[in-house]
């Protein structure tokens, strides 16, 4: 059935995207090639995987890509036999930007417009593609899907338009042609019809993809005898022969010393679509009872969607069975708070018909996934020890992610204790180990104190902090939400209790047992002379604290709320009903500093007219100011505000 071609436009984000391509701003042009390659690359792994379980839709020949170039036409075409597209396909992936990431790589790209190096982008965003529009007037596509008989046609000339239309393909694959530009040097336009500069991309971005990249090329010989030597009088004549541009060899199969730092970096932006040279590279060769290779990198940048749902993201780790690629995001091998490492995973041992489902069940994947957990964390710990400020831009880059693992990764708690940062109330804009703050721990201090919340600037003023600055005891600032679970789950190190200073009672005046008795015999005497005052205080406040007594961790301010120790916080509360789960309701303790004038005040107040009605504004006062102290919403805004104003003219009168 023959379908009548039809035009469409392009969304606006995707406009923005060509216009951007067609008035490039990009100084390095040669990138598209790199894309239609690793767009080719991928289509001929996809076409293999398949094929695994419907080995009728195996190619009947070589897995290949072919180059050609025409000079007087100006063409250039990038030509696969892999899996192949079907007429639908075109629509959502050819046709339109809008799942390629369009809106994020603009806002970056205006983000660093001002920079004197760009980056590219294109690859990271999904727009590869697209960037065949720095060098063309007009982009051709033909595509058949493997399984089908039909074929498919999509061009555009980059005007905010493009066509679909049925093609003619004797065989499933992929051919994209570039109607080129003229020529400019000066604007990085170069003659892509030349075999010369084909070869140096080629060379540079492309030579470890898995399959040949095979160009005709044209070459004089002269006719030669059975020894190779030219024959007399032998004229010389042109012929077309067809040469591979790339040498193939897997990167994680060559000895370390055969493969230079930009060919090991050129493979990492090839398999993540990265620019950005990789932070960290790991490479080893496991043996024993299962043997398997690996090359992975821990990037510099975080990836856009590093915070997305599991199904949202891509570019994980590539899966290999002896050579053969299987899949592209194999995340049964790494933990998800590892989710930002890049690479390949090449296996001897594992089933080449291997399915998903059957990874996660398999148990040589689960000790592969052990043995890569460990190359990782082993190669992070060193990277900390030798390369501090490299370990610094990892841990600003990825540490809240990787502290997911203190949940899901008790077998290795300890390493990744040990790899953590905190910000403390003493390292200003340092992150700092655990064995660093052990270090500086003052005598007397039995725990790991921390204090939870939205912001560090927020935490910094808490009053839950107080007599802990005056004590010179260094707190943990935790802001990030994995911070208000793990800390749940009896964490300790190095054998120290991790406490959180806004939970339960605090005594840090105490160096002994003898001493710790005579504080609460202190504070049981003050909270009997202040018995009446505190009943009251929790009879006007009963609806919203479940206790009102003596604080042992105030100094300066009136009062702040707790938390008894197993309650859980009013963040923990906010995410439980972020996720759709609505928490019990937890009423928390109301401290007052026994030492603030304040609460003699009130005290006197109470003895002075025993009026329960009297003391009833001042404890909601309190109550509100605790609450704002620690970044919270009274309960009843407009209540607290009169009851200021009222405090405010009654002061007032006063004068």
């Amino acid at each position: 059935m023959t379908t009548s071609p039809e035009t469409f436009e392009f969304k606006t984000e995707a406009k923005q995207v060509l216009d951007l391509m067609i008035h490039s701003v990009y100084s390095n042009k040669d990138i598209f090639l790199r894309e239609l390659i690793s767009n080719s690359s991928d289509a001929l792994d996809k076409r293999r995987f398949e094929a695994v379980k419907q080995p009728e839709l195996a190619a009947t020949g070589e897995y290949e890509i072919w180059i050609a170039a025409d000079a007087e036409e100006r063409t250039l075409s990038v030509s696969d036999n892999g899996i192949g597209m079907s007429r639908d396909e075109v629509q959502e992936f050819i046709g339109t930007i809008a799942k390629s990431g369009a809106q994020d790589f603009l806002q970056l790209l205006r983000a660093q417009k001002e920079q004197a190096d760009i980056p590219e982008l294109i690859g990271q965003f999904g727009v590869g593609f697209y960037a065949s529009f720095m060098v063309a007037d007009k982009v051709e596509l033909v595509t058949r899907r493997a399984g089908e008989t039909t074929a498919t046609r999509w061009e555009s000339v980059g005007d905010g338009k493009y066509t679909i239309s049925d093609g003619e393909r004797d065989e499933p694959g992929t051919t994209v042609t570039l109607h080129l530009k003229k020529t400019d040097e000066e604007d990085g336009l170069k003659d892509y019809t030349q075999e010369y500069e084909i070869r140096a991309i080629v060379k540079r971005y492309s030579d470890f993809v898995a399959y040949p990249i095979r160009m005709n090329v044209e070459r004089t010989e002269v006719e030669r005898d059975e020894e190779g030597k030219p024959l007399h009088d032998a004229e010389e004549k042109k012929v077309v022969k067809a040469e591979q541009l790339n040498s193939m060899k897997a990167l994680w199969l060559r000895n370390k010393d055969e493969v230079s730092d930009d060919e090991y970096n050129e493979f990492y932006k090839h398999i993540s679509h990265d620019w950005n040279n990789p932070l960290l590279r790991i490479q080893a060769k496991m043996e024993g009872t299962l043997e398997y290779r690996l090359l992975l990198y821990v990037p510099e940048k975080a990836p856009l969607d590093m915070m997305m749902p599991m199904e949202a993201r891509k570019h994980g780790l590539h899966l290999y069975i002896k050579r053969v690629f299987i899949m592209d995001d194999c995340t049964e091998l790494l933990p998800d708070y590892l989710r930002f490492v890049r690479g390949v995973v090449d296996s001897e041992d594992l089933p080449l018909n291997i399915s998903r489902e059957l990874l996660q069940e398999n148990r040589q994947v689960q000790r592969m996934s052990k043995g890569i957990v460990s190359k990782v964390l082993a190669a992070l710990k060193e990277l900390s020890e030798k390369e501090p400020e490299k370990f610094d831009t990892f841990w600003r880059e990825f540490g809240r992610v990787f502290k997911e693992g203190l949940l899901q990764d008790h077998e290795n708690r300890d390493a990744l204790l040990d790899l953590a940062r905190f910000h403390t109330t003493r390292s200003g804009n340092e992150a700092v180990s655990l064995a660093t703050y052990i270090e500086r721990m003052p005598e007397g201090q039995e725990a790991i104190y921390y204090i939870t919340g939205e912001s560090q600037a927020r935490l910094q003023a808490s009053p839950h902090l107080e007599a802990f600055r005056d004590r010179n005891y260094e707190v943990l600032l935790l802001s990030d939400p994995v911070d208000e679970v793990w800390t749940q789950y009896g964490a300790e190190y190095k054998g120290k209790n991790f406490k959180a200073v806004g939970k339960g009672e605090v005594d840090l005046g105490a160096s002994s047992e003898t001493e710790k008795e005579e504080i609460e015999k202190e504070r049981a005497e003050k909270s009997k002379d202040y018995a009446t005052l505190l009943e009251t205080i929790k009879s006007a406040l009963d609806e919203h604290v479940k206790e009102v007594r003596l604080s042992g961790r105030l100094t300066e301010s009136p009062a702040c709320l707790v938390l008894d120790e197993q309650d859980i916080s009013p963040q923990m509360e906010k995410m439980l009903r972020m996720m759709g789960q609505e928490p019990p309701t937890t009423k928390r303790i109301l401290e007052l500093n026994p030492t603030h004038p304040l609460l003699e005040k009130m005290k006197a107040l109470q003895e002075k007219d025993g009026a329960a009605e009297n003391i009833k504004p001042y404890a909601e006062l309190l109550y509100g100011q605790a609450l704002l102290a620690e970044g919270g919403q009274a309960p009843d805004p407009a209540a607290l505000g009169k009851h200021i104003a009222a405090v405010m003219l009654k002061a007032l009168d006063n004068e």
